[in-house]
């Protein structure tokens, strides 16, 4: 099918595009919401601005597809092949990517509130500024992606995989991240006030200057993580192994450390909880 034909179906109110193929196209600033593309091949395609506002893309081959600035409110994504698809500055609220494939994906400064990423495959995604307030992410593997100042405010990250992910000065306040392997994770100056991260691995992670204010981090493990000038104000280390970790000039105020392990953790500079 060629273009012309498919936008000339449209405005005349087909909304039914199966398996259509149209790779490497211009479809910049088009109009195709509500319309059906499953598994429709549409690798290299550009898809700027456009209005895809509830379209169905369910297992679609969206490799290399630039969405910039593209509108996709609750689009439906599941399963989609996102190889190297551009979603910069798009809006995806309410979008389904469950179990996509979207390594080394670009969702800059997308807009992903409420979208559902569980499951999903963003090995080496770029998440620089994005907005995932309320997303949920359970069981996604995010290894090696860039979180960089995104929001990810109450998000569900239950079981995550976060693994030498970059996450400075991100919002993760409210957030859960229980069960989640977050080695060498990067959290530098980030807000994980209130966050709850029961039994995860945060072994050799950096979370330098991080804001835990109120966090339940118990049963977690820490071992050899950089903790140093962290806010631990309240926060909740119960059965948390921190043995080797760096905690200089850390401050653990009404730190709970119930059963902690600190073996051979630095602790210089601390101001450490008050022993009753």
């Amino acid at each position: 099918m060629q273009v012309d034909e498919l936008l000339k179906q449209y405005e005349a109110g087909e909304r039914m595009f199966r398996s259509v193929n149209l790779i490497d196209v211009d479809l910049s600033g088009v109009n195709l919401s509500e319309a059906t593309l499953v598994r429709a091949n549409l690798q290299n395609t550009s898809l700027i601005n456009a209005e895809l506002t509830g379209v169905n893309f369910r297992e679609a081959k969206l490799m290399g597809v630039d969405f910039n600035g593209a509108n996709l409110y609750e689009a439906n994504l599941i399963g989609a092949n996102l190889t190297h698809a551009d979603f910069g500055h798009a809006n995806l609220e309410g979008a389904n990517l469950r179990g996509s494939s979207s390594r080394n994906i670009s969702l800059a400064q997308a807009n992903l509130i409420e979208a559902n990423l569980t499951e999903a495959n963003f090995t080496g995604a770029n998440f620089v500024g994005a907005n995932l307030t309320n997303a949920t992410l359970i069981r996604a593997n995010l290894s090696k992606a860039n979180l960089t100042g995104a929001i990810l405010d109450n998000a569900n990250l239950t079981n995550v995989i976060l693994r030498e992910s970059i996450l400075e000065r991100a919002n993760l306040i409210n957030a859960t991240l229980s069960g989640g392997l977050l080695i060498a994770a990067n959290f530098r100056d980030a807000d994980l006030s209130r966050v709850t991260m029961i039994g995860a691995d945060l072994s050799e992670a950096n979370l330098s200057g991080a804001n835990l204010r109120a966090a339940n981090v118990s049963w977690t493990t820490l071992r050899g993580a950089n903790l140093s000038r962290a806010r631990l104000y309240r926060t909740k280390l119960s059965w948390s192994n921190l043995s080797g970790a760096n905690l200089i000039e850390a401050i653990l105020l009404d730190t709970k450390l119930d059963r902690a392990n600190l073996r051979d953790a630095n602790v210089r500079g601390a101001i450490l909880p008050e022993i009753h």
